[in-house]
């Protein structure tokens, strides 16, 4: 009897005991922070940050970490370096002359080239894209000349432009005649420009080209201040006249009437102008002629 009693009060001691655990290994505390459960109750006041995880696009700033900042800085300082090394290593082989053409430097240098530009964007990411699809499929470099409103608009687009390998231009901040404001007013349109697309993909333009083709001795002097090279052009292809509106063989005559070794083309990102570009490139090849790439280019007119 006694070993019986002495028996099942150890059984009642261990179950007790194996009880007593197992309630310990269970958290209870809702507040503890090593629970793996995620609580997904929203608050009213955190709305926009839900909105912010669930859409991406929709961007609120926040404060990063000095870590994080750090970092940032170190990204940026390599990007922009190797962007400004890219554009050293291009050997200088054309120059400017006073016509706006492009010249060889020497004889060794073929003669038979055309400058490719486009002005007065980015506008939008469909037109962009088809105009880079058609200067990679030729090999082609080509100068995007952008206003500093439509940079602010849109600086997805000139960082779409910059990463695919083309060169941007400053347009001036407005698309505004130049040559009709204070000199200062000029040198503001200038300068904002050469700062909003530093800020926004890490270099400062080399071309300037006014709007219109406008400008003075005075604005010419800023834009040499800004270590850029003054141009208008000597080829235009009138795709922004009415003449020329969604004729796309019309953009394509205008710039084979005019052209001659060096020619420096004027183009537009117009949606006629995307549909001819394929077709031009491919007639200015079988007349003999290459694209020269802009970073080729010296800074100084001669």
């Amino acid at each position: 009897m006694f070993r019986l009693t002495a028996t099942c009060l150890i059984a009642t001691c261990l179950l007790l005991t194996a009880c007593g655990n197992e309630t310990e290994t269970v958290p209870q505390n809702p507040n503890n922070t090593s629970s793996p459960t995620v609580d997904t109750t929203v608050n009213s006041n955190e709305t926009e940050d839900t909105d912010q995880v669930n859409n991406p696009d929709k961007s609120t700033p926040s404060e990063p970490s000095s870590s994080q900042t750090a970092h940032e800085e170190t990204s940026d300082t390599i990007q922009n370096a190797e962007s400004e090394s890219i554009q050293e290593e291009i050997p200088k082989m054309y120059h400017m002359n006073k016509n706006y053409f492009i010249k060889p430097n020497d004889d060794s240098v073929e003669k038979k080239v055309v400058l490719l530009t486009f002005d007065d964007g980015p506008k939008e990411e469909g037109m962009i894209n088809q105009l880079i699809d058609t200067l990679d499929k030729h090999d082609a470099k080509a100068i995007f000349f952008v206003n500093g409103y439509r940079v602010q608009n849109n600086p997805d687009l000139l960082k779409l432009i910059h990463e695919r390998g083309q060169i941007i231009g400053n347009h001036a901040w407005d698309h505004e005649d130049l040559k009709k404001m204070s000199d200062a007013d000029a040198a503001r349109q200038v300068e904002s420009v050469q700062d909003i697309v530093k800020e926004t993909i890490g270099i400062t333009p080399q071309f300037f080209r006014p709007p219109f083709g406008s400008g003075s001795d005075a604005l010419k002097a800023v834009v040499d201040k800004n270590d850029m090279l003054y141009m208008t052009w000597s080829n235009g292809s009138l795709d922004w006249d009415k003449s020329t509106k969604d004729r796309p063989d019309k953009v394509i005559q205008n710039v084979l009437d005019q052209l001659n070794p060096g020619s420096n083309i004027l183009m537009h990102e117009l949606p006629w102008t995307v549909e001819a570009l394929d077709g031009l490139l491919i007639k200015l090849k079988e007349k003999g002629y290459s694209f020269v790439d802009p970073r080729s280019i010296e800074l100084k007119v001669r």
